[in-house]
C-alpha cells in the first residue's frame, strides 16, 4: 500500500491525544476518542430486483472504489408498499478498519471530496449525539478510479465513521483534528 497522510496512525492519535486532553481532560491516551470503522453503503432498493446486471455493477464500482469487496443486504422483512420480499437484495455495504479504513479516508479528504462541484464543506449537523459521523454522497464519480466510460449508471453512497466518542462535542473536535473539512460558519 503507498504511504499516505494517515500512515502514521500512532503518531497522529499521540497528537491528538495532547490537544484533546487539555480540552476534555482525558488521563489515558485511550480515553481519547479514535476512529474505528468506516462504512460505505449504497442502497439500491428495487433496482436491483428488476436489473440484476445493476447488482453487479454497484458490486464492482464499489470494489475498486474501497479495495475491499462489498457484501449485498437483504430485507429483514416484507414491506408492501415497497414491493419488497422478505431476502430481496436492497443494498450493498462494506466494512473498513485498519490500514484500509485510513486509506480511504485519506482519499475521501484530500482527492474525492474537494473534485465535488461546489464543495464548501461537510456539516457539523452530521455528527450524532453517539460520536458518529455519516454524510452522502450523490455521484460516485468524484472517485479516481472510475473511469469516464463508465458514466451510465451514477449512485450514491453514505458514508459513516464510527468513532469511540462519547458525545457530539468531543467527536466534532476530533474530527476537526483529523481533517475533516467543516462548512465554515
Amino acid at each position: 500500500m503507498a504511504k499516505s497522510a494517515f500512515v502514521g496512525v500512532q503518531e497522529i492519535e499521540k497528537g491528538l491525544f495532547e490537544k484533546l486532553s487539555k480540552e476534555f481532560g482525558y488521563k489515558n491516551i485511550m480515553a481519547s476518542p479514535h476512529l474505528v470503522k468506516v462504512n460505505v453503503s449504497v442502497a439500491t432498493g428495487s433496482a436491483m430486483k428488476r436489473d440484476k446486471k445493476r447488482n453487479d455493477l454497484v458490486v464492482d464500482r464499489l470494489t475498486k472504489i474501497t479495495g475491499q469487496r462489498p457484501t449485498v443486504r437483504k430485507a429483514k422483512m416484507s414491506v408492501a408498499s415497497f414491493k419488497t420480499r422478505e431476502g430481496d437484495p436492497i443494498g450493498v455495504a462494506v466494512t473498513l478498519r485498519g490500514a484500509r479504513m485510513f486509506g480511504f479516508l485519506d482519499k475521501v479528504l484530500n482527492v474525492s471530496l474537494p473534485r465535488t462541484k461546489d464543495f464548501r464543506g461537510l456539516n457539523r449537523t452530521s455528527v450524532d449525539d453517539i460520536g458518529n459521523m455519516t454524510f452522502g454522497i450523490k455521484e460516485h464519480t468524484i472517485f479516481p478510479e472510475i473511469k469516464d466510460e463508465e458514466l451510465k449508471d451514477v449512485f450514491g453512497m453514505a458514508i459513516t465513521l464510527v468513532t469511540t466518542a462519547k458525545t457530539k462535542e468531543e467527536a466534532t473536535r476530533f474530527f476537526e483534528l483529523i481533517g475533516i473539512p467543516f462548512k465554515k460558519a
